[in-house]
C-alpha cells in the first residue's frame, strides 16, 4: 500500500490533470480513481469533499506557477530582462499541447461564486504573482504602479491565448511589457542603455 503523501500527490496530480483539461465540473470522483489509481476510499480520507480536492490542486496550481516564473527569472541577466521573463514563461507554456488558459481564471469560471474556499485560492494565487511582480519591480528600481500593468498583460495574455488559440500573444504582451518597463524605468532615472 502506498504512503499517505504519495497518494495524496497521485490524487492532486490526477484531479489536476483531469479539471484542466475536461473542466471541473465535468469530472466525477470516479474518473480521479481511475486516474490516479487510488481508491475512492482512500480519496474521501485524504480528501473528505470534492471542494477539498479542488483547494489542493488550486494550491499545487500555485506551487508549479511559482516555481516556472522564478526559474525563468533566475535565467535572466538585468532586471528588466527579469522582468521580461515572466513573458518568456508565458510563452512556452501558450505552446504546450494541453495549454487550455489560466486554471484559475478557469475554475473561478466555474465554481468561484459558489465556493468561497475556491475564490479565495484563487485569490491567494492572483495576489501571489502580484507580489512576485512588485518584487521584481522593486528590484528594477521601477514605480509601484508598473506591477499591476504588467500583471494584467500577463493576465490578459492568458485569457487572449486560450480564446483565440494563439500563442502568439505572450509576444505581444512582452512587446507591450517592454515598452511600460522603458518608461516606467526611463521615467525613474535608469539610463536608457541599460536595457
Amino acid at each position: 500500500m502506498i504512503d499517505e503523501q504519495t497518494a495524496r500527490e497521485r490524487v492532486v496530480s490526477a484531479a489536476d490533470r483531469l479539471f484542466y483539461a475536461r473542466g471541473v465540473q465535468a469530472v466525477g470522483m470516479d474518473a480521479v480513481r481511475s486516474e490516479s489509481g487510488v481508491s475512492l476510499k482512500r480519496i474521501y480520507a485524504l480528501f473528505p469533499s470534492k471542494e477539498d480536492l479542488i483547494v489542493a490542486v488550486l494550491r499545487h496550481r500555485t506551487d508549479r506557477w511559482n516555481a516556472g516564473v522564478t526559474d525563468a527569472v533566475d535565467g535572466a541577466g538585468t532586471p528588466r530582462e527579469r522582468l521580461l521573463a515572466v513573458f518568456d514563461f508565458l510563452a512556452g507554456w501558450f505552446r504546450e499541447d494541453d495549454f487550455r488558459g489560466c486554471a484559475f481564471i478557469n475554475v473561478f469560471g466555474e465554481l468561484g461564486g459558489g465556493s468561497d474556499r475556491i475564490a479565495e485560492a484563487v485569490r491567494e494565487q492572483k495576489e501571489s504573482f502580484r507580489r512576485q511582480v512588485a518584487g521584481l519591480v522593486r528590484a528594477a528600481g521601477g514605480p509601484d504602479h508598473l506591477a499591476p500593468q504588467l500583471v494584467l498583460l500577463a493576465e490578459g495574455a492568458q485569457a487572449t491565448a486560450a480564446i483565440s488559440r494563439d500563442p502568439d500573444m505572450a509576444g505581444h504582451a512582452r512587446a507591450a511589457a517592454d515598452t511600460l518597463i522603458r518608461c516606467a524605468l526611463d521615467d525613474a532615472g535608469e539610463p536608457a542603455a541599460a536595457a
